[in-house]
């Protein structure tokens, strides 16, 4: 019989993960009881997916604040620090803002505008034309940003981050001053030792610091690379893609764990035959039209996954087919010559009209979309995803 539904993705509940939990072994049984639950099969080319948060919580990868400051005053020298291009967010970077503060006696806080790297709006656009203000050359004191802005607060969160965050730095016993600026290197008019917590952008803004002069360029992807005083660490991220767990203490991006992924696809091949394909998921890459916010804060949107993942898809675009090369066909006909082109297409199709308008990105960031999309943010509680049928097309059965 011919199949009528395509791509399915169910969110898996899931026990709540601790400290030394068997992952592998939780994540099976879990998808396994869902199937018999929920009448389905596993078949070939399932793909189960984890949040990063389970994969982190079960290596028991945390750093607290004096982890932190530790490690910042260890690297930096504990003087005068600028922290430059941080993201908006107190789950994302207001602990770790307090653990930089702590290691050091003074920050200079700089702010990228009108918005921060993913998007988070400090102001508007219409704002700084009506003040005449340029964002690519112009540099602003707090003084004059408030004179020109006032207090603006974030139009989800309701958080004045400017106050905020300052705020952080002082209760954390440093000395602070806010500037607002988009070139990495304005902050060297103020000290020479700098970390640039931008995320995506990081590689370039510590290679334009470098050769402007700077003393010390550290990224928040050099920060907590390797234990303080037993904490966790992440050798690659560092304090990237860190979550708040308390008010003291941060949930670091996951360490190696290739091993955990191949472990649970065997395991699935094991108790069933079917050959699926495992991966980590963070956040989506994705960015909402309302708020202008790119979801994506995590350095990657997947830290581990199968081979099976690897590459971008390579479909063709069925309302192409349809409307050009087969434009006389109906029906049945319609049907068969198209099933026909998908049966017999290039195993590259780069370059080809007939594959325009599909999305040319990484397997593992629309999977990892999806996933975050079905997984949510809150309390659904289900941490693991299961994904049927994303690799079949128009032809299967």
């Amino acid at each position: 019989m011919e199949r009528r539904v395509g791509t399915v993705s169910r969110g898996i509940r899931c026990p709540i993960i601790r400290e030394g939990d068997d992952l592998v072994k939780m994540t099976v049984e879990n998808v396994l009881e869902a199937a018999k639950s929920e009448g389905f099969e596993i078949r070939d080319r399932d793909v189960i997916a984890l949040t990063e948060s389970i994969v982190a919580r079960s290596q028991g990868n945390y750093a607290s604040v004096d982890d932190i400051a530790a490690d910042v005053k260890a690297k930096l020298g504990g003087e005068t620090v600028g922290v430059i291009f941080p993201i908006l967010s107190r789950n994302r970077f207001a602990i770790n803002l307090r653990g930089i503060a702590k290691g050091c006696k003074k920050i200079v806080l700089m702010l990228s505008y009108p918005s921060d790297e993913v998007g988070n709006a400090l102001i508007t656009y219409d704002q700084l034309d009506e003040a005449g203000i340029n964002p690519y050359s112009d540099v602003l004191t707090l003084e004059q940003y408030r004179k020109y802005f006032g207090e603006n607060k974030h139009e989800f969160t309701g958080v004045d981050y400017v106050a905020y965050y300052s705020d952080i730095i002082k209760e954390a016993g440093a000395e602070v001053e806010v500037i607002f600026a988009n070139q990495a290197k304005t902050i060297l008019n103020y000290t020479d030792c700098v970390i640039n917590c931008d995320i995506h952008t990081r590689v370039r803004t510590k290679r334009i610091l470098k050769e402007a002069g700077a003393k010390k360029v550290f990224g928040l992807d050099d920060i907590m690379t390797s234990s303080v005083n037993g904490s966790g660490y992440n050798e690659k991220y560092g304090l990237l893609g860190s979550n708040k767990s308390t008010e003291d203490k941060v949930k670091l991006f996951p360490k190696e764990c290739k091993d955990l992924v191949l472990a649970i696809q065997k395991e699935i091949l094991d108790k069933t035959g079917k050959h699926v394909e495992v991966m980590v998921y963070g956040d989506g890459a994705f960015k909402d039209p309302q708020g202008k916010i790119w979801e994506l804060a995590d350095p990657v949107v997947s830290p581990a996954f199968t081979d099976g993942l690897i590459g971008t898809p390579n479909e063709l675009k069925l309302k192409y087919l349809a409307d050009n090369d087969f434009a006389n066909l109906s029906g049945q006909a319609l049907k068969e010559a198209i099933e026909k082109s998908i049966k017999t297409k290039d195993a590259n199709l780069k370059g080809n009209m007939a594959s325009q308008g599909t999305t040319p990105r990484q397997l593992t960031d629309l999977i990892g979309s999806l996933c975050d999309l079905t997984s949510g943010s809150g309390d659904k509680g289900t941490p693991v995803i299961l994904i049927q049928g994303y690799f079949d097309n128009y032809t299967a059965e």
